[in-house]
């Protein structure tokens, strides 16, 4: 079983780290830019949505859990933001730790999820995932997302 709960200040910082590690390597790998460059750009994006941590913002930072040989452990991260002009949520990023991953904690905490939004009216769930994830792309798939378009980009030389 998945539970997802709203993250502590306390456990802020130890996202802070891997987002702005993983979200980095992201930029790097898909745009092309300079590691330092592509630093600046993850801390800005997760600072400017929690400009004062993980409480007291239009975004909501969710610890994923699992009950786990009888003890509830930290599996991974869910971020996202409720839209209720369009009654959907967007996922900024949605994280399983590596050594937890293929035993469907993935398919488990999209149903969390979407438990955790029906009494809220949001109908639609919305994400973006890299060209390059086939892993998640694949989950997303399985849980029943579809492409909606495609976003694409050139460097101007």
């Amino acid at each position: 079983m998945v539970f997802l709960r709203k993250m502590r200040n306390d456990e802020y910082a130890a996202y802070c780290d891997y987002f702005i590690a993983d979200h980095s390597g992201e930029i790097v790998q898909n745009y092309g830019e300079a590691i330092q460059e592509a630093i600046k750009l993850a801390e800005k994006t997760l600072f400017d949505s929690f400009p004062d941590g993980p409480q007291n913002s239009k975004h909501e930072l969710l610890c994923i859990e699992a009950k786990i040989e009888g003890e509830l452990k930290l599996i991974g991260y869910l971020w996202h933001s409720i839209s209720s002009s369009d009654k959907s949520t967007f996922i900024y990023d949605f994280f399983i730790s590596s050594c937890f991953r293929g035993q469907g904690y993935g398919r488990k905490s999209i149903r969390a999820l979407e438990l955790l939004l029906k009494p809220l009216a949001v109908e639609q769930i919305k994400l973006r995932v890299a060209y390059h994830n086939q892993r998640a792309f694949k989950l997303y798939q399985e849980v029943g997302f579809v492409i909606t378009g495609y976003n694409m980009s050139k460097k101007i030389q």
